[in-house]
């Protein structure tokens, strides 16, 4: 049953995912190549892509493995995600749809699952671990990539109320130090951190979303009343441009 969050989920991204596909922030990174290296240490593992969106994580690691499958909740994208693979000879990803918090796939069923910029719009992110977990082989590798809050309160407070405003389907960016508890909860046990800067141009960002005016003008107005140190982490420019740190963390399932 797709809950009410869910279904917020689907109006928000279903509409847009070409828009998704385009972007020149999913298009490209070098978390992208990062998840490629890891993936190619790997050339027989089965994938998991778990909130894969427009697939720009699926079409970076299936080259380098057995076979994928691009697993997100919005029709619109798997759709997306299924030509583009065949438009690129990627004849090894398969799609299907679902939440990540409740997963279709038998116990230990994978060598490795990833995921990119969709941990941030999980109602659930303990119940997705755990199921990523349990759907990885023991000694299977998890990677997570996504937008890291800070640590600090006041920042963190500021880049949390703007995401919201610019999308409703938004729960939270997690910090550096929540996702590690996050993992360990989960029996996923974390072996290397990277990290990123992400410059994000404010009018593509709220275009992309079809964010509304009224929202956009109250994101302008909080970024404009933020405290300096908000402006000076956040590198806010003069057109309300503004970057992020993105993170990436891989993990180990533990042998139960």
């Amino acid at each position: 049953m797709t809950n009410t969050h869910q279904k917020q989920v689907l109006g928000q991204f279903d509409p847009v995912a070409s828009a998704y596909l385009t972007s020149e922030v999913h298009a490209r990174g070098e978390d992208l190549a990062s998840a490629a290296r890891w993936a190619g240490a790997f050339p027989t593992a089965r994938v998991l892509d778990l909130g894969c969106g427009a697939g720009h994580l699926s079409f970076a690691v299936a080259p380098h493995v057995h076979s994928l499958i691009a697993y997100d909740l919005s029709p619109g994208m798997l759709t997306l995600v299924a030509q583009t693979a065949a438009e690129r000879g990627l004849r090894n990803i398969a799609v299907e749809k679902g939440a990540v918090e409740s997963l279709p796939f038998d116990d230990a069923a994978f060598d490795l699952v990833c995921s990119r910029f969709s941990a941030h719009h999980w109602s659930d992110l303990p119940a997705a671990l755990k199921e990523a977990r349990r759907v990885l082989k023991p000694g299977g590798q998890l990677m997570m990539i996504d937008v890291a809050a800070p640590e600090n309160p006041l920042i963190d407070t500021h880049l949390q109320a703007i995401e919201l405003l610019r999308d409703p389907s938004h729960v939270r960016d997690y910090s550096p130090s929540e996702w590690r508890t996050a993992l360990i909860a989960a029996d996923l046990h974390p072996l290397e951190t990277y990290a990123w800067p992400l410059r994000l141009g404010f009018d593509a960002w709220v275009t992309r979303m079809r964010t509304p005016e009224q929202h956009i003008d109250m994101i302008r107005v909080l970024l404009a009343r933020a405290p300096q140190e908000v402006k000076s982490a956040l590198k806010l420019e003069g057109d309300d441009s503004f970057q992020v740190d993105v993170i990436g963390l891989c993990a180990v399932a533990g042998g139960r």
